[in-house]
C-alpha cells in the first residue's frame, strides 16, 4: 500500500493541482524565513540582452547598467541595514538582464542574490549567479507573482518583452487600486521607454489621474536610479 503523499501519480495530476500550488507558497515561505530574507529589490528585464553585447539598444549596454545598479544597491545595503533587513537582488533567475543583476548581486554577497526561474520551454535556464538555496523553480505564474510582490520593497524595470511589461503593468494595477502599498519604481533607460510608451496619453484621455505618472520614475543612469531607490526604501 502507497500513501496517498508519496503517490507521485496523483500527485502530478489535475486532481492534486490544489496541492502543488500551495506547495509553490509553502516551501518558498519556509526558506526565506529560515535564510532571513524579508526585502527585495525586484529586477525585471528581457532575457535576451545577454553579455555579449550584441544586443545593445540605442548604444546602451544594458546588460552592464543592470549588473553596475544591483551592484552599487548590494554595496548600499550591506553598508547600511542590519542582515535580516538587507535589501536582496532577486529576479527571475533566467539569463540576460536576470542574469545581469544577480550577477552584480553576487559580485558583493552571492546571499543577496536571488533566482525565481519559472518552467518554460525556451528562454529560461537559471543563471550561474544565484546559489541552490536561493533559487527557486516555478510552475505557476501567479505563484511566483505573489512572492515578487511579497517580497518587493522596491522595483527596477530595463528594456523587455511581453513578460516585462506584463509584470510592469500588473505592479501598476495593484499599486494604482491599493492592493499593494506604493513602492520606488524605477524606469531603466529613458530613450527606451519614451519611444515605447507615451504615458501622458492614457491622462489626456482621462484614463489615468495624475498621480499615477507619479508612481514611477524614468532615469537615464545608475546614479538616477540609486537616488530614487535610496529616497524610496529609506
Amino acid at each position: 500500500m502507497e500513501k496517498s503523499y508519496k503517490n507521485l501519480d496523483f500527485l502530478m495530476s489535475p486532481e492534486a493541482r490544489t496541492i502543488r500550488i500551495l506547495a509553490e507558497y509553502l516551501e518558498p515561505q519556509q526558506r526565506f524565513e529560515k535564510l532571513g530574507v524579508n526585502n527585495a529589490v525586484i529586477f525585471y528585464g528581457s532575457a535576451r540582452l545577454d553579455h555579449k553585447q550584441a544586443r545593445d539598444i540605442d548604444g546602451v549596454n544594458y546588460y552592464q547598467e543592470a549588473r553596475g545598479l544591483a551592484r552599487e544597491l548590494a554595496l548600499w545595503t550591506t553598508a547600511t541595514h542590519e542582515h535580516d533587513q538587507r535589501y536582496h537582488v532577486c529576479t527571475g533567475g533566467g539569463p540576460g538582464i536576470m542574469q545581469a543583476a544577480n550577477q552584480g548581486a553576487h559580485e558583493v554577497d552571492p546571499d543577496l542574490s536571488v533566482g525565481f526561474n519559472i518552467s518554460l520551454p525556451f528562454e529560461q535556464d537559471a543563471n550561474p549567479f544565484v546559489t541552490d538555496k536561493l533559487a527557486f523553480e516555478f510552475h505557476y505564474f501567479f505563484m511566483r507573482k505573489f512572492w515578487f510582490m511579497n517580497l518587493a520593497k522596491g522595483m527596477v524595470i530595463f528594456p523587455g518583452g511581453f513578460g516585462t511589461m506584463d509584470e510592469l503593468f500588473e505592479l501598476l494595477t495593484l499599486i494604482q487600486t491599493g492592493k499593494s502599498e506604493q513602492v520606488p519604481i524605477v524606469l531603466f533607460g529613458k530613450s527606451f521607454w519614451n519611444k515605447l510608451i507615451n504615458f501622458d496619453v492614457f491622462l489626456e484621455h482621462g484614463l489615468i489621474s495624475d498621480d499615477d505618472l507619479n508612481r514611477f520614475s524614468i532615469v537615464e543612469s545608475i546614479e538616477e536610479a540609486m537616488g530614487v531607490l535610496k529616497k524610496g526604501l529609506g
